[in-house]
């Protein structure tokens, strides 16, 4: 499979001396084994390394786009990547810290192992002697039998230390104790780290920082059974201002699949992130160099009101995870929704996905327009839209309405491409319509 344009376009600061001193300059080391060790096996030569991904979900989120840009990293610097889809991991699901996960069926997992799959390997290349490997550890734990597991694998684990990491520690300590089926996640993922150290030689894991247990759990398997030494590096978990970190159990996720965040909303997202924020961010998530990264730092600091780091920083990743085109279609969008471009220029499903992020009805072509105001919440009552209209604050596609009694059909240009408008209230107040089916 040909690698797209870019994943060519990307590279590696060439200002930093080694892999390791650009990753902690991006705030990507927040834990490791030996770091002396590590950075000794990253510069004798090519190792192979690998990230899991848990298919509890149809789609990647922001949490994993930090590991596949990490591991995209380690790629640009000679190493070999597996990335592994976990349809056995993702059968039983880590710990969370408060509660038991719900299962889902054997056949749900089995088809978002293939959708997560599709969208890992969109920011990996599949060319050249380090080219990106997909692996499923349902391959190698679904021939093991009960016994097998217990034998094999389970004697090797000493319950002692399980019971000592994080994840198990905060369920045991909580109202909802822990099911051995989640107890015994761990042993699975340190399971899958041997295999893939006996299957391809792979001596290097990355992860999240608040996988740790689980993560470490591999390297003690390897030393154990095989004598070996692998090693470990956890990347810092990217939070909210108030501390909460991205991910499915937050209730927060920005998730990659256009499906269940709309390119618009992905752009919005980067587009508000907080002038104390930003920087990292961009040193996260984009390939910027240090050089152009400082500029926007120092530019940032000088003319905060531009935010000119946010405008690139949205650009770069909405770009990066769906299109360049669908980055420009959302800054077009977002310029027009304000009065800034021409709402009638806008494609289809770019002003699809930008009325979606807006309070919205569903509403026949008759329904006037003060009606229209309260349906989708832009005032509270018919008299207070029928005074808005009168104000001349009220327009629909840009088209001021004058008339107090006006349908919405009766306003020029009333729908875009035969069903789409946006109601607005005043400069900034905004609403999206959809007309209803006749």
């Amino acid at each position: 499979m040909a690698t797209p344009e870019f994943l060519r376009a990307q590279a590696n600061d060439a200002s930093f001396a080694h892999i390791i001193d650009e990753l902690k300059w991006r705030g990507l080391v927040a834990l490791s084994t030996d770091e002396d060790e590590l950075r000794k096996a990253l510069s004798d030569g090519s190792i192979t390394y690998y990230c899991g991904f848990d298919p509890t979900a149809p789609s990647l989120h922001l949490g994993n786009l930090v590991q596949l840009l990490t591991m995209r990293r380690l790629q640009l610097a000679g190493h070999k990547p597996l990335a592994l889809i976990g349809g056995s991991t993702g059968l039983v699901g880590d710990p969370r810290p408060t509660a038991e996960r719900t299962l889902n069926s054997k056949e749900t997992v089995a088809e978002w192992v293939e959708k997560l799959g599709r969208q890992a390997q969109r920011f990996l290349s599949a060319e050249g002697d380090n080219a990106v490997r997909m692996v499923n550890n349902l391959d190698w734990t679904a021939p093991l039998s009960a016994i097998d597991f217990l034998r094999d694998i389970g004697k090797h684990f000493r319950v002692g230390a399980m019971l000592s990491k994080d994840a198990v520690s905060a369920r045991l300590n909580s109202d909802h104790g822990i099911s051995y089926t989640e107890f015994s996640y761990q042993i699975l993922q340190g399971y899958d780290f041997l295999e893939l150290y006996r299957r391809y030689d792979c001596v290097l894991q990355t992860g999240g920082s608040d996988q740790w247990g689980n993560l470490t759990s591999g390297t003690d398997m390897i030393r154990k059974v095989e004598g070996g030494s692998a090693h470990i590096l956890a990347t810092p978990l990217i939070t909210n201002r108030d501390g909460k970190k991205f991910g499915k159990s937050e209730g927060n996720a920005v998730w990659l699949d256009e499906d269940f965040t709309s390119s618009y909303a992905f752009y919005q997202f980067w587009l508000n992130v907080d002038d104390a924020d930003v920087i990292d961010r961009l040193k996260v998530f984009t390939f910027l160099t240090r050089a152009e990264i400082e500029a926007l730092e120092a530019e940032t600091a000088e003319a905060p009101f531009k935010r000119a780091a946010q405008k690139r920083l949205a650009y770069e990743v909405t770009s990066l995870v769906h299109s360049p085109s669908a980055a420009q279609g959302a800054i077009d969008a977002s310029a027009a929704l304000f009065g800034q471009g021409e709402l009638a220029a806008l494609d289809e499903a770019t002003l699809k996905s930008a009325i979606s992020e807006l309070p919205s009805a569903e509403a026949a072509l008759d329904t006037t327009v003060a009606q229209l105001l309260v349906d989708t919440g832009l005032v509270a009552s018919l008299s207070a839209g029928r005074r808005a209209i009168a104000e001349g604050g009220v327009s629909i596609n840009n088209v001021k309405v004058e008339d107090e009694l006006a349908t919405w059909g009766s306003i020029a240009s009333a729908t875009l491409h035969g069903k789409y408008a946006v109601l607005r209230r005043g400069k900034k107040t905004l609403a999206g319509l959809t007309a209803a089916s006749a």
